[in-house]
């Protein structure tokens, strides 16, 4: 299959991505040992690190979150890979004199293995370091075991709340606590037409029918989904996931939550804003509130053509860390 992408030697794809988005931002970022993304300006030492760890291919997710009131570092691992124990524990010891090290784990396999061990080697230098799992994907069901529960966008507005509770000075169980309180009313649901390509082999990772789609389908294409279906309308499909994700977080008439649209990298931004302002409706007719909106792309699957919806229910303190300032290279707020 002949790719159609601007690349060199597959090989080389992520060393180069890396290269070139530090040299992109070099206000904002810079690359440390060969696969580690740092802030330019680190924070003082007195206050709590934030470090996660993920695969490349689905920028900006996650170095793209590295900054001010965010991440102080991610750790990249190849494409659609999870880097190893050793590299993320390197990371680990250049932020070992901080007040503690938050580790954001996405729950996926290679993620949580290579995760879990840099966290016990870490814990065993007497690194003082704790860490959180994420686990917003509701397509198993809401009630499903955590296990079950795959890590997806969901991750990156509960980096920015974690992020800000760390800028604020709180201890690291302070910033853990904040962190899960978030969590556990922050839920993703994913909708796919057409998967990806792998872009050092160019075949697709999995296949669906032209006039189908899949709600629930994972990022990478993996199953556990609702099963395939027939294309729905952007009012019937946003309906369909926005109160399933209202149900899955408890929201109420009265709460105030957050509705993020993330394109998953083929999807266009007119098709994101019909599907947000139908969620929005729908969640408006249910009394909901929503305080904090995004229509973007923030994690993506290469060219994979669907999209996320997130959505997160708000306490005064989540909010307000939400709202704190920021400044990433693709999250800003002043």
């Amino acid at each position: 299959m002949v790719m159609k992408k601007f690349i060199n030697d597959p090989q080389d794809l992520t060393p180069e991505l890396l290269e070139g988005y530090t040299l992109a931002y070099p206000d904002k970022v810079k690359l440390v040992s060969g696969k580690i993304v740092m802030r330019a300006k680190p924070k003082t030492t007195d206050k709590v690190a934030i470090v996660t760890l993920g695969g490349a291919g689905h920028e900006p997710a996650l170095s793209g979150y590295v900054g001010e009131g965010m991440l102080d570092a991610s750790v990249v691992g190849d494409i659609f890979a999870a880097p190893g124990a050793p590299k993320i524990l390197e990371a680990m010891r250049m932020l070992k004199d901080h007040k503690g090290i938050l580790l954001v784990i996405l729950n996926h396999a290679g993620d949580v293995m290579n995760g879990n061990m840099a966290l016990e080697m870490a814990q065993k230098e007497g690194i003082n370091v704790k860490s959180i799992l994420t686990y917003d994907d509701i397509a198993p069901g809401a009630n499903a075991p955590v296990e079950d529960r795959r890590g997806l966008g969901g991750c990156i507005p509960l980096i920015k709340v974690a992020g800000a509770a760390a800028e604020a000075g709180l201890e690291l169980d302070e910033v853990l606590a904040v962190a899960e309180r978030f969590g556990k009313r922050n839920a993703t649901l994913a909708v796919t037409m057409k998967t990806a390509t792998h872009p050092q082999s160019g075949e697709y990772i999995s296949t669906l029918p032209d006039d189908q789609m899949e709600i629930g389908m994972g990022q990478h294409g993996e199953g556990g989904g609702t099963g395939p279906q027939a294309i729905a309308t952007a009012d019937a499909t946003a309906e369909t996931m926005v109160k399933k994700l209202a149900a899955a977080v408890s929201a109420k008439s009265g709460d105030k939550v957050m509705l993020l649209i993330n394109g998953s990298g083929a999807t266009t931004l007119m098709e994101m804003y019909i599907v947000f302002r139908k969620a929005y409706r729908v969640l408006q007719d249910m009394g909901i509130q929503v305080v904090a909106s995004r229509c973007e792309e923030i994690l993506t699957v290469q060219e994979s053509g669907g999209f996320q919806m997130i959505i997160a229910v708000f306490d005064d303190e989540t909010l307000k860390y939400y709202n704190a300032p920021a400044d990433s290279a693709y999250w800003v707020v002043r």
